[in-house]
């Protein structure tokens, strides 16, 4: 993940910073808890597709 990228990149929802999580290729909103999929290089930053994360992981 190129972190330039992260530098424009926001949060769909809440327009909040995400941040890279290398071991699940995911972009974190931890204001939303929802993580969001890295498919192929390129991040979905779709609502429907984010993965709702539990309070333990959202820490």
């Amino acid at each position: 993940m190129d972190h330039r990228l992260l530098e424009i990149v926001a949060c769909p929802v809440c327009k909040g910073k995400l941040t890279f999580d290398k071991v699940n290729q995911e972009l974190i909103c931890k204001l939303d808890r929802l993580a969001y999929p890295i498919k192929e290089g390129i991040p979905v930053l779709l609502e429907p597709e984010a993965r709702e994360m539990s309070i333990e992981e959202g820490r």
